[in-house]
């Protein structure tokens, strides 16, 4: 992991405007997070994050998934292209896509996800919408280590949110997304300083079992 003399590289998946990509950079540059960013990739051509990253010097590259005919060809692809850079951690900021059993395998505690819900509820899609429907008073974002399960990899830290009675998916979203950006960078940072890490028995932070994850207050 790192120490004062180096900064852990990175890679982060995007699909779309890059919002969580953003708070990483600027955590990053504020001297915050002590990562560098060596790829940003994205599998959507016009995904506004890559300009992001342009904007600021860091490498990208697009692999767009409709050049594939099955998800295992376009993970394969993912691999090789991800291989010469040997990162320690893999972001996935806003990836549409679900990774197969070999891509997780290969980066296996070493690969971090951020939901738009309090997981292990409303995993997928729609989290807004769901939740309004529900009829919940709280909803929130969490930040968890990828597994095969969609969005069930053990949760590291959440932040929670009141639900308004005059909410809307979109207006919910935008408060949530204001956590999103404040507990990515945190959980980021307890990996590259090590002080985060995946066990056979669930989530270590500072080499203590987490029996719950972490509530950003």
């Amino acid at each position: 992991m790192t120490n004062i003399l180096t900064k852990l590289p990175v890679i982060i998946l995007i699909s779309g405007s890059g919002s969580n990509l953003q708070a990483i950079i600027d955590q990053t540059n504020a001297g915050f997070l002590p990562i560098q960013v060596q790829l940003v990739i994205s599998n959507e051509p016009t995904a506004y994050g890559i300009q992001r990253a342009q904007q600021v010097g860091i490498a990208t590259q697009i692999l767009e998934h409709r050049n594939f005919t099955t998800r295992q060809a376009y993970d394969n692809a993912l691999l090789e292209l991800i291989a010469p850079y040997d990162p320690e951690l893999i972001v996935l900021a806003g990836f549409m896509r679900i990774l197969t059993s070999n891509f997780v395998a290969r980066y296996q505690g070493r690969m971090l996800n951020i939901h738009p819900s309090l997981l292990p509820k409303y995993p997928g899609l729609n989290t807004h919408a769901r939740v309004l429907a529900a009829g919940d008073t709280v909803h929130g974002a969490s930040v968890h280590f990828v597994t095969e399960m969609l969005d069930g990899g053990p949760i590291i830290i959440q932040a929670e949110v009141p639900v308004m009675p005059d909410d809307s998916p979109e207006t919910l979203a935008a408060r949530v997304l204001v956590k999103e950006h404040l507990i990515y960078p945190q959980a980021i940072k307890w990996f590259a300083e090590g002080r985060l890490a995946l066990a056979s028995q669930g989530v270590l932070l500072d080499k203590q079992l987490l029996t719950r994850p972490v509530i950003w207050s």
